[in-house]
């Protein structure tokens, strides 16, 4: 079969789906990358893949730019005439659906996070959930990363539940993020991994590092991901660039080989608002590091209090800076057991190839039934 693989970015097709399009090729299966293009995209065709550029603007709704998205999607899928699409991220998820239903070509959507939509009521809201509710009558699966997310939408009636099932996040592949050892020494060290947005915690996380300066606690406290001032809740370079100075945090810029951060890290945190499965907290579960999350959908999935981590309260700077002194204070004996238990955690439930085998069984039951 041909398979369309859209989403929003080639950077998280290279990153967070290569395993997928490598076992689709493995199978016979004749693969597409359909995204913006960027420097991953090349990568992508070295990697057996060929690539068709679109554009997507990824900041918020704009009618006209939507109905021209939906429009450029429909002209990309009926020039490539695809058997079977898998859309990812918000735009392909709702776009593309519609694009894919004019032609009537087989969709399975994966629903890996929620935006802030669903964080809040308003029109903008009401629109977005009204189109969901559209563009969701046709494909033939959707994707769930976690049960808070498909009850959402299924209460909402979004989506018939028939349509839907669960799936492990994006999977880890377990080979290239083996667990590796607690580092030695250089002083606790805390580690953030995210695009620098509101909606990932990062003023709580910074308001508990002031919490925690003005108690004498002594350990570093580090960022590893993209700034991003042009997003609707991103944050001014300014205040960024005061943290820093100000030193309160090491900004670590961005990587494409985040496991060397993470490994010399003692904990890593993630206080989000909402997230469908947190990659970051995956990648450094599979490392084996103790993890500290916001207790909210996507990451109460990947931190079980007590056993691989900490969980504390949602936008809580008080209680996040709480859990991070209960973390420093832990024995090395605690912290590596709660390491060890990450690991099992993934290995467990979060294994990529759990994710490639429910895919092609459903593209498989697609050709079965054409």
């Amino acid at each position: 079969m041909k398979v369309a693989i859209v989403i929003n970015t080639s950077w998280n097709i290279y990153n967070f789906r290569l395993g997928l399009v490598k076992a689709l090729i493995d199978s016979g299966h004749e693969v597409v990358a359909i995204a913006p293009e960027d420097d991953y995209s090349r990568l992508l065709v070295e990697n057996g893949c060929k690539f068709v550029a679109v554009s997507m603007d990824t900041q918020g709704v704009n009618p006209i730019k939507d109905l021209k998205l939906v429009y450029n999607l429909w002209k990309t899928y009926r020039k490539i005439a695809p058997d079977v699409i898998l859309q990812y991220t918000i735009k392909p998820n709702i776009y593309g659906s519609l694009a894919a239903r004019l032609l009537k070509i087989p969709v399975i959507n994966n629903v890996s996070g929620l935006g802030t939509v669903f964080l809040k009521k308003n029109l903008l809201s009401g629109i977005s959930k009204l189109l969901y509710r559209i563009a969701f009558l046709s494909p033939k699966r959707v994707f769930f990363q976690n049960e808070d997310d498909r009850k959402l939408f299924l209460d909402r009636k979004l989506v018939k539940p028939e349509k839907t099932a669960l799936l492990p996040g994006s999977g880890i592949n377990l080979q290239r993020f083996s667990q590796l050892p607690m580092p030695d020494s250089g002083g606790f060290s805390f580690l953030l991994i995210s695009r620098i947005i509101q909606d990932k915690g990062i003023r709580e996380f910074i308001e508990a590092i002031r919490l925690l300066r003005s108690e004498n606690v002594n350990a570093r406290f580090q960022v590893l991901g993209a700034k991003d001032p042009k997003h609707k809740r991103g944050i001014p370079l300014a205040e960024i660039d005061q943290w820093v100075t100000g030193g309160l945090i090491e900004y670590l810029g961005t990587t494409d080989d985040v496991q060397s951060f993470i490994s010399s890290a003692h904990c890593v945190l993630l206080p989000s608002y909402r997230e469908g499965t947190p990659r970051t907290l995956l990648e450094a579960a599979a490392t084996g590091r103790p993890l500290i999350a916001s207790d909210v959908p996507g990451c109460r999935e990947v931190v079980k209090h007590g056993y691989n981590g900490l969980l504390c309260e949602v936008k809580s700077a008080e209680d996040l800076a709480g859990k991070m002194k209960d973390m420093m204070n832990f024995e090395d004996e605690m912290l590596t057991e709660m390491g060890n238990n990450s690991r099992k955690l993934v290995e467990n439930n979060f294994d990529e190839q759990i994710v490639i085998n429910k895919y092609c069984q459903t593209i498989r039951s697609l050709d079965k039934k054409s």
